[in-house]
């Protein structure tokens, strides 16, 4: 597994998100509720920035066309089938950190 930095954890407060660019991606971070969560960044209907949709405890909208999804496993919330990748986070001097698969 290779880490991958993906922003300070204080510029995200509790109930809200970011975009992040890093390594070639996009990844939308949560903090909910202090605890942070990384999903796929792309939404799979339509490439809309789950990133920048809004967030009501662990659900996050899509801001292009309503999609919904637990950002803790990344689950579609009414189709079982559509799952964004979830990824391992810890937080590491005040960083927010994930475990990528080496490819």
């Amino acid at each position: 597994m290779a880490s991958l930095d993906l922003a300070d954890a204080a510029t995200i407060v509790p109930g809200q998100s970011a975009e992040v660019v890093a390594d070639g991606r996009i990844f939308a971070v949560y903090n909910v509720d202090g605890v942070f969560h990384v999903i796929d960044g792309i939404c799979p209907h339509a490439g809309g920035p789950l990133g920048k949709g809004t967030l009501r405890g662990n659900i996050v909208t899509c801001p292009w066309h309503g999609w919904q999804f637990n950002v803790s496993s990344g689950q579609h919330c009414l189709n079982q089938r559509i799952c964004q990748t979830a990824y391992a986070v810890r937080i590491e001097n005040g960083r927010v950190i994930i475990d990528m698969p080496q490819s």
